[in-house]
């Protein structure tokens, strides 16, 4: 009866705590903004190509390189490819790379963060000796090579080897607050009654990093698009066939000032893209930090 009655308490405190971090988030008027933002832009450019009449691989020969329109509104390239299209397709593909490229680095950095910052030693020197390294590789050149290397690989290749190469900064931070963590009173005990390693550090001491966890992960995303977004605009990250946003502005760089829509719009939606998610991440640092004590408006 005490471990339900402690269980409940348990539960009852992180419910608290989690509204707490949502009150603190919604005070925050730019990540709240951003959120909505972010998610009416995600809702267009997941749902709209499903009702839209042009797909981004079809052709309007009858409008070839026209501005803005009722027809098509974000204008057609020289080929008389809706604008419009490829820039919603160049989303849908730039997100996902964004997203599998977080999951990898945060699996992976959470892993090697852990498993150095409690079993310290030889496992943490190993470890942290073997990310320093990693950390002194520039990303870029990496990608670039194995890019070319790999010139005919399907598109899901380029996140791949992001999240590969992009994780050892959030394994510094978990290795470090797994370090403050570890000597706490609630970790002795459960070490004390015999808890395997395996359950301390998914049980106890992960749940109390995942606010730092998410903050990072919630960055990581805006980054990893910008990485493919330099990347594509080299010439070596998403190719065609596929479409990306910087596959895009790389694509169209040239008609800048002849043909100005054909750049501006995949421009503009990374840039937008990347400030509500960086928004987003300020918001939820200030709702997540202990300490914070005046929410930013």
């Amino acid at each position: 009866m005490t471990d339900l009655l402690d269980a409940h308490d348990f539960a009852v405190e992180a419910r608290a705590q989690w509204r707490t971090v949502l009150r603190r988030f919604l005070r925050h008027r730019p990540a709240v903004v951003s959120s909505v933002l972010l998610a009416l832009l995600g809702l267009w450019a997941f749902l709209w190509p499903l009702v839209w009449k042009w797909g981004h691989t079809e052709r309007d020969r009858a409008a070839l390189s026209v501005g803005p329109s009722g027809e098509h509104p974000f204008g057609t390239d020289d080929l008389g490819k809706d604008v419009m299209a490829l820039v919603m397709r160049g989303i849908q593909r730039s997100v996902e790379v964004a997203l599998i490229t977080t999951v990898i680095a945060l699996v992976l950095g959470v892993l090697v963060g852990a498993l150095a910052g409690y079993l310290g030693r030889v496992v943490d020197s190993t470890l942290m000796r073997f990310t320093d390294l990693v950390l002194t590789l520039p990303l870029l050149v990496v990608v670039a090579v194995i890019s070319v290397s790999v010139r005919k690989a399907p598109w899901y290749v380029v996140p791949v080897i992001l999240g590969l190469a992009s994780w050892p900064g959030l394994a510094r931070i978990v290795r470090a607050e797994f370090l403050s963590i570890r000597e706490r009173e609630f970790v002795e005990a459960a070490r004390a009654v015999g808890a395997p390693v395996h359950r301390i550090i998914m049980r106890h001491i992960l749940p109390n990093i995942t606010g730092s966890i998410i903050v990072v992960g919630t960055l990581a995303v805006g980054g990893a698009m910008l990485t493919e977004t330099a990347l594509s605009f080299l010439g070596l990250g998403i190719r065609a066939p596929e479409v990306s946003l910087g596959l895009l502005i790389n694509e169209y760089q040239g008609a800048f000032k002849t043909r100005p829509w054909l750049f501006w719009f995949p421009s503009t939606a990374i840039v937008l893209i990347c400030l509500c998610v960086n928004f987003i991440g300020d918001g939820l640092r200030d709702a997540l930090d202990p300490k914070q004590t005046r929410v930013r408006s």
